[in-house]
This record gives C-alpha cells, structure tokens and sequence, in this order.
C-alpha cells in the first residue's frame, strides 16, 4: 500500500532524524529526490565534521569512492564524490594521482560538502528529549520543538572503553577518537596501544613516524596476530543486498557464527599500514641509530590496569601460552572500538523498546525497531544492525542501500530498486527450481544426496 503523506506546514513532518552522520546524510540526500516526504535532521554538534580526531596524515578509506552517500542506488545525485569532485574541479587531478585508497580526509571533505549544501538539517540544535503521544513523537530542543510521525537515529556508535580503563580516563589514557589532537602532548617515555585493528595500526604508524621523547612502545592485541583486512572479491561479497538478505534468514547462532567467520571483511588492517608499521620498525632496528624499543604482542588481553605513581601498571594475560605479563606505560591508548547505543533522547521510550542479547535494539528487516508503540509511528535505527543484519551495517559499503531500503519503506512502494543483484555466490540453500542449472542437474541426479 502506498502511503500518502501531508505537505502542509500545520502537519507534523513525516520524518525527523536525530544525528547527522555519513548514514542520516545518505538519507537525507535521498530524500532530496522525494518531495513528497517532509523530513529534518538534527544535529548538536554547530557542524559536519567526520571523525575529526582520528584523521591523522595518510590514514585512508578502506572501502571505494564508489560506495559513497548515493551512487549505488541513485548515480545521477548531485551529491555523489565523483559531483564533489567535479565541483571542485579536481576530478582529473584525482584520477591522475592513482590512488590504492582514497585519503579519509578527502571523503570527510566530501562528506561535510554535502552537509553544506542540503536542505533540511538543523546543526546546533540538541535533541534534550522525545516523547510520544497520539500519533505522532515530540522531539523537544532548548529553543522549542518538533512533531514527527517517524524518526530516525543516526547518532552513530560512541566510542567503547573497557571497564579497567574507564577509571584512568584522562590526558594520558584515552581512546584512539582523540589520538589526532592528544598524541603530539604526550611527550612521555613509555606508551602502550591498546587494541589490534586499523585504528591500533593508524596509532602506531604516527608514533614511530614522530616518536618525539617516546622511548618504548608496546602494541597489544586480543587477536592472534596482526592481521590484514580481507579485501579479496569473493569476501567483499559480505558488503552485497543479497548477502544482507541471506543473512536476515539465519537464526541466531547461525548469525553469530557468520559474524566472528566474516570480521576480518572489516576490521583487519590495511595492507599499507602493516608495510608502513613493518619498514618503520626495519629501519629504526636496522638501519637508523635508535634508541626506540618497539614491542608488538598479539594474544595479549588485558586483566587489570592500575596506577602505579605517576604511570600505570597493567596486567596482561598471553593467551598463546597461558602466561601472565606486566606492562609499564606513561600513557595508554585505548584503539578498543565503538558499540552502538540509543541516544539519552529516547530515554524515555526505553522500556518500550526491545533490546536484544548485545544490548542493540531488535530490529525488523526493514531496519525498524521493535516497540509496543503504533505500527503507523516507525522507529528507523541506522548502523544499529550489525548482528541482526550482518558486519557491513557499521560500515559505509551499504549505506546508500540501507537508506533506500528506509525510504522504500516509508513510502510503501518500491521508490529505489533495493533489490539484490545476482551475486557470484549462492549463500543460501535453493530450493530445485531455483537452483543454478549446474546444481540443479547434480540434484536431480542425486549427487547432493552424499
């Protein structure tokens, strides 16, 4: 069924998104294509600004230029990075310069474009509280407030620190979301990095380039090695619709199974940061009169931390062989991810939203929460769904899919062709007829029976 929506002023909009991040973006930029949707974003933050203390020298994109707010599902937008490009007219400059990857900051660029150019998103404006009655949800802000039919969160995931370093918190132990504006002030002997991914990586790579008074760097991982993002074309299929949909079939464990199987798809290390890191420590060892003591150590999990005068002692088990290590540091820095959360806005719809195992929000296929409210009154989750609809939700690669997925839901029709391609794999099992003519031939002959 096809949804009518209000166009006059009186009415409450159809939609307002609380964040404004790359996802809440990509749905704006959509939307802009929907003139029949009435929709405002909110963002406390006075600006657009991308991960700003992570966007140290060199760090790049670890998915295409392609993948970007619309291209994958509406490549004439306006605002897709190849339009950004053009805009500033630097296309052939940035086509010549051949890049592997393309730098983060150059897409934060891109990103904060868009979010200068679009209607509809209100920066500066913080969303204290939401309430819902009737038929409609209240999003109060210091200055008054809005009615919405539907919301989207978009507030993305706040940074994860572990319980044993949340009470050392400070100057000289923080997570890696800061590192950009902390790391240069540190300007102490021994730091250790906490944390294996390519956030760990990004870290250590800009403390060997300019180790300044550091004297000791240790880098600890729970993983058994440091190991590369698997970025191979079969793999990337996880970062596909039609993965996504076999994935929605799959029952819990079995989606638990297929998470841990597929998370070096996301969250491996770029191929250039291991050879920058690996050189780095070559030349410093082998070639370069050093007095730098670099240590890596994977296997490693962190049992407790504790201050020990001015500096901090932290105690680590090996799980390769069961031993246990003590570590010295002046600072640490935590490279321990992020876990998405509601917003404190929702507070008040807590206990009429269904969470799941992890803490996440259930979601239903079409990336609405579960709630006791009104079917009519949708609450839209982005980046929310990584367990429920598989690893590439936190990442950029489905972004403009999702999006159009939600407003294809919005609109109760088909507005975006949201359906999956013919993918090179068969993920789920076929019945006959829909089997390939090769398998199909095999089952018929009872060749799948053994």
């Amino acid at each position: 069924m096809t949804v009518a929506f209000a166009r006059r002023d009186a009415e409450p909009l159809d939609i307002a998104g609380i964040g404004i991040g790359p996802s809440n973006l990509s749905l704006a930029c959509l939307f802009e294509s929907v003139p029949e949707i009435r929709s405002r974003f909110f963002e406390r933050r006075d600006s657009f600004d991308w991960h700003p203390g992570m966007m140290m020298p060199g760090v790049e994109l670890q998915s295409s230029f392609l993948k970007d707010l619309v291209t994958p599902v509406l490549p004439t937008s306006r605002w897709s990075f190849v339009s950004y490009l053009v805009a500033h007219k630097r296309l052939y400059a940035f086509l010549n310069a051949n890049y592997e990857a393309v730098p983060r900051q150059e897409f934060a660029r891109y990103l904060a474009w868009v979010a200068n150019g679009l209607d509809g998103l209100r920066f500066g404006t913080e969303i204290r509280d939401v309430e819902h009655r009737d038929d409609r949800f209240f999003l109060r802000f210091d200055s008054g407030q809005e009615e919405a039919r539907n919301l989207v969160i978009g507030t993305g995931s706040p940074p994860f620190v572990p319980d044993w370093a949340k009470p050392f918190l400070g100057a000289d132990c923080f997570h890696n979301s800061e590192a950009k504006s902390r790391l240069s002030d540190l300007g102490v002997a021994r730091i250790v990095v906490v944390g294996g991914g390519q956030s760990g990586g990004e870290v250590v790579e800009a403390l060997l380039a300019d180790p300044g008074s550091m004297k000791e760097l240790t880098w600890i991982s729970r993983r058994h090695n440091f190991e590369p993002i698997n970025d191979t074309p079969f793999s990337n299929q996880v970062f596909s619709p039609e993965y996504v949909q076999a994935y929605l079939k799959l029952g819990s464990e079995q989606k638990q199974a297929a998470l841990k199987n597929s998370i070096l798809t996301s969250d491996g290390l770029s191929i250039s940061t291991i050879h920058a890191i690996y050189r780095r420590l070559y030349a410093l060892r082998y070639l370069e009169p050093s007095t730098l003591n670099a240590s890596l150590a994977p296997n490693r999990d962190v049992i407790q931390m504790e201050r020990n005068g001015n500096a901090y002692r932290l105690i680590v088990r090996n799980q390769f062989d069961g031993g246990i290590e003590v570590l010295h540091a002046d600072a640490v820095v935590l490279a321990t991810g992020y876990r998405f959360r509601l917003p404190d806005a929702l507070g008040s719809l807590g206990d009429r939203i269904t969470l799941d195992r992890n803490g996440y929000p259930l979601l239903n296929d079409d990336y609405t929460m579960q709630w006791t409210g009104p079917r009519a009154n949708r609450l839209f989750a982005q980046n929310a769904g990584r367990y429920s609809h598989g690893i590439a939700d936190s990442q950029l690669s489905l972004m403009a899919w999702r999006s159009a997925t939600i407003v294809n839901t919005l609109l109760g029709r088909q507005h975006f062709n949201a359906e999956p391609d013919n993918g090179q794999l068969a993920w789920a099992t076929e019945t006959a007829s829909a089997m390939p003519h090769q398998l199909r031939a095999g089952y018929s002959d009872g060749m799948l029976s053994s």
